[in-house]
């Protein structure tokens, strides 16, 4: 991604370039079900999700090879009640994935996925939201364009994430921003963080990008980046938390399809399970996952590739039919 002297246009012209999914692909995934015999709701959402993997991988069947879980780690310019030192907070959870001791690093083994952390500038918070924007517009757009880098690897099936309670309270704040009628499904401790920051930026939240600059920090705009890349690639993509939700509302708020190629691994909050409505997404899994980042996320991965070998079956039975 190049940028010219406008940053956030060059974001909205990748947006008019991508490729819509294919309907065509999911229509023959649906046949493929049912001449296989499984025309009802006997697999549930196994066959809805091989169907939406046909659709976003545009092909029949939607075959799924390498797939891996891609965590940010950011700091911001304020404090939460949680955090103690924010920043050797975040250390230490960036060494724990790095070190193969967090307990994401253990469920990545048991489903066969790679797992990355990027540290994002740990010794440079973004600015505090309460007191200004986070970032200027063209360190949004780089990091954007950073957490595009997210697909190098090239996987087939990506979870993304962030790490940390200062990632939480940036995206709810953008999450209030985004739709209204949130605030009062905030978490208690990220309250008054989240009010102070839209009574600083009132009036300067219409724009998707604008309010993600003002309010997300590097960890959202580079999740920010790996949806859209993946969007733009056909990867599927499985939501895992508050800052994921955060950046899929930025891009459905550009435009609703630009998400048609997400799921949502849980929503064990009442904010998540908010912005999962407004966002249309019905999470996978219900295990009351709590602050453990990548969690829900590495076991929907191992649901999603499931899904996949199942269309994959399905599909060579159908041809054997004829």
């Amino acid at each position: 991604m190049s940028f010219s002297g406008m940053p956030f246009d060059d974001v909205r012209s990748l947006l008019e370039q991508i490729e819509a999914p294919d309907d065509n692909a999911a229509t023959a995934m649906a046949q493929a079900f049912d001449r296989a015999g499984y025309a009802g709701e006997a697999l549930g959402r196994l066959r809805t999700l091989g169907v939406w993997l046909a659709r976003t991988r545009r092909r029949v069947p939607p075959l799924i090879g390498k797939s891996g879980v891609a965590l940010y780690a950011a700091t911001h310019g304020f404090a939460t009640e949680d955090a103690g030192d924010p920043l050797a907070a975040q250390r230490a959870r960036v060494d724990a994935v790095a070190a193969g001791a967090a307990a994401v690093s253990h469920l990545c083994v048991a489903n066969d996925l790679s797992l990355n952390v990027f540290d994002l500038a740990l010794d440079l918070p973004a600015d505090d939201i309460r007191k200004g924007a986070s970032l200027d517009e063209r360190s949004c757009a780089a990091t954007i364009a950073f957490g595009m880098e997210a697909t190098a690897e090239g996987v087939d099936l990506l979870c993304v994430g962030a790490v940390g309670a200062q990632a939480r309270a940036a995206a709810s704040a953008l999450l209030t921003a985004l739709f209204e009628g949130g605030a009062d499904v905030v978490d208690g401790a990220d309250r008054d963080i989240v009010a102070g920051a839209l009574s600083c930026h009132a009036g300067q939240l219409a724009d998707p990008l604008e309010a993600l600059r003002r309010l997300g920090g590097r960890d959202i705009a580079a999740l920010t980046g790996a949806i859209l890349a993946a969007r733009a690639q056909g990867i599927p993509v499985v939501l895992d938390g508050v800052p994921a939700l955060a950046a899929a509302a930025v891009l459905y708020r550009l435009s609703p399809d630009m998400i048609s190629h997400c799921v949502l691994a849980g929503a064990g909050s009442s904010l998540e399970i908010w912005a999962a409505e407004k966002l249309e997404l019905e999470p996978l899994l219900d295990l009351g996952f709590s602050g453990e980042e990548g969690c829900a996320g590495a076991i929907a991965v191992g649901l999603v590739k499931s899904a996949a070998a199942l269309a994959g079956g399905v599909a060579e039975v159908a041809k054997r039919l004829g």
